[in-house]
């Protein structure tokens, strides 16, 4: 699989399906790595050349020093692209990976063909849950905020399911190295995309979770109602809508993306 230098920081890619196919590629939440979209790699690669890549500071790729910009991490995407030689894609990203998406339907809007923005935000007024989770993690390490985080990601119903999916899930979320996961975090706090929305030509779909506490269904609300014809679906999921209903997930994307009524 190959590793891209984007400006000399080294990003993990991988890649699937047909070569002539449309392509895809899928962006991951803070905290995971490109393996949360494991379960949707099957149906989608039934219609699509799928590029799945760790965000810098997480996964495989390189931890550069922070503070990381959400600027940074667009161009870490464009960096991609060029070194693969791919013009344009559709584009799915979860959480931060929704983040990113909107700075390149703005900023990049002649590389994306269709965008899904899922389980995202746009801006945090507070700032104070970002400047404390920054505090705990480099005096305690990731492990001291583990379950507080499971129970943001996942609704009760899913976290009591048969405890080896939960195991899988945390620890991939103890493997994310804390320097990439608070770069990361800072990109996140200081970002403020809402003058882009508008600007976003692609056509969009939003997907929010009904139980989610990390990003609302009233800041997804809000990003739907600011991109120009973009379309709203909300799963009855907490924050990692994909991976807590995984064949819905990704039913719900396909239906966009391929068009389907």
């Amino acid at each position: 699989m190959p590793e891209i230098n984007a400006d000399g920081c080294t990003i993990h890619v991988e890649i699937e399906g047909p070569e002539n196919a449309p392509v895809l590629m899928l962006s991951n939440s803070l905290g995971t790595n490109l393996h949360m979209w494991d379960q949707q790699v099957e149906p989608f690669t039934r219609h699509f050349r799928l590029v799945r890549y760790d965000c810098r500071g997480h996964g495989k790729s390189d931890v550069p020093k922070g503070p990381y910009s959400m600027d940074r991490l667009g161009r870490d995407v464009l960096a991609i692209l060029d070194a693969l030689g791919i013009a344009r894609v559709n584009w799915c990203g979860l959480s931060m990976g929704g983040m990113v998406g909107q700075w390149l339907g703005a900023h990049a809007a002649n590389r994306i063909d269709k965008l899904i923005l899922s389980n995202t935000a746009c801006y945090y007024a507070d700032k104070t849950l970002w400047v404390d989770r920054i505090k705990t993690v480099r005096e305690k390490g990731l492990a001291a905020i583990a379950e507080t985080n499971m129970e943001r990601w996942f609704t009760k119903g899913f976290r009591e399911k048969p405890p080896q999916s939960m195991t899988a899930i945390r620890e991939m979320f103890l493997a994310t190295k804390p320097d990439g996961y608070i770069a990361c975090i800072e990109a996140i706090r200081d970002m403020d995309l809402r003058p882009l929305l508008p600007q976003i030509k692609a056509p969009t779909l939003v997907i929010a979770g009904r139980y989610d506490p990390a990003t609302p269904l009233a800041a997804n609300e809000f990003i739907r109602e600011q991109i120009p014809g973009a379309q709203l679906v909300i799963l009855d999921a907490a924050h990692i809508a994909n991976m807590e209903l995984p064949e819905l997930y990704a039913e719900t994307a396909l239906k966009f993306l391929l068009g389907r009524s």
